[in-house]
């Protein structure tokens, strides 16, 4: 049985540990309250350019548009965009992340496509593919602290250039969908070929300065960039609500360690005091 000293060098060693799992909470819940905000502010203006290409689309169904993104190939290389963070204790945002991107890629390949690569945005997920010899095709580091449009911007035209030149013959992007708090959805989306919206009942009507081919071929690029933006941004805000929540349960779990080992403590000492008293009375006794 470990002495009342090891009890209480384990209990202060446990409280130690709630104090950082209780401030990396504090320090999650901040950024995830910014984080949140970037989520909301994107959302609406890509909903917005997604019903502006619809409309531009199907103003243009007439005209002979041979844009580079629409242009649809056999599948036989695939680039994937994997984003996952580039730090752990965050529950199994991570681990199931990785499942779900590894899952796609052999479902992939065990469809007869002949090469599958990643462009890694987070350690995370470079670190998975590494170890099971997929190429990687980019890396791209703490974005999820401050990621700003122009940093998607760059990643995107790589992308686009390399689809538009035949490298690829389609782009996926695979990240965690912000939910809630609680909540984080896996999001696999075709991203490249760009598949045109059709137009709702609640179309407009505009009316376009340049022909509606011309601004198509001019919105297509700023779609891919703003989906890969408000994917990051998703991403973020789902790593700051998990490693949030991994660390309440942390705290809670490290509080009932501590009063586990306060009550077997307890028992200890008063079994230890019992003991003394008995040695006393008998060594009275014996002096009788």
């Amino acid at each position: 049985m470990p002495s009342l000293i090891d009890f209480r060098r384990r209990i202060r060693s446990v409280k130690n540990t709630q104090q950082i799992t209780k401030a990396m909470k504090m320090v999650s819940a901040a950024k995830l309250r910014r984080a949140q905000e970037a989520v909301i502010a994107a959302r609406p203006y890509a909903n917005s350019l997604q019903e502006l290409l619809s409309n531009v689309a199907v103003a243009s169904k007439n005209a002979d548009v041979a844009h580079p993104l629409l242009a649809v190939r056999p599948e036989k290389r695939v680039q994937v965009i994997l984003i996952t963070a580039d730090r752990g204790l965050a529950g199994a945002l991570n681990t199931n992340l990785n499942k779900g991107a590894g899952k796609f890629v052999d479902e992939k390949l065990a469809a007869g496509i002949e090469k599958v690569q990643v462009e890694a945005i987070g350690r995370k997920g470079r670190d998975f593919f590494k170890k099971r010899g997929v190429t990687i095709t980019g890396e791209h580091f703490n974005l999820t602290k401050k990621c700003t449009y122009a940093d998607a911007k760059t990643i995107a035209e790589s992308i686009m250039a390399r689809y538009a030149s035949a490298e690829v013959d389609a782009v996926y992007l695979i990240f965690n969908e912000f939910k809630s708090v609680m909540s984080q959805k896996l999001d696999v989306r075709r991203l490249l070929p760009v598949v045109l919206p059709e137009s709702g009942a609640a179309a407009k009507d505009y009316i376009f300065e340049q022909p509606a081919a011309q601004l198509l071929g001019t919105l297509l690029p700023r779609y891919v960039e703003v989906e890969l933006y408000k994917a990051i941004l998703e991403s973020t805000a789902a790593e700051h609500a998990a490693r949030m929540t991994a660390m309440d349960s942390a705290s809670s779990n490290a509080a009932d360690v501590i009063e586990r080992l306060t009550l077997v403590m307890n028992r200890v000492r008063q079994a230890s005091i019992t003991r003394e008293i008995i040695e006393v009375v008998s060594g009275a006794s014996a002096l009788e």
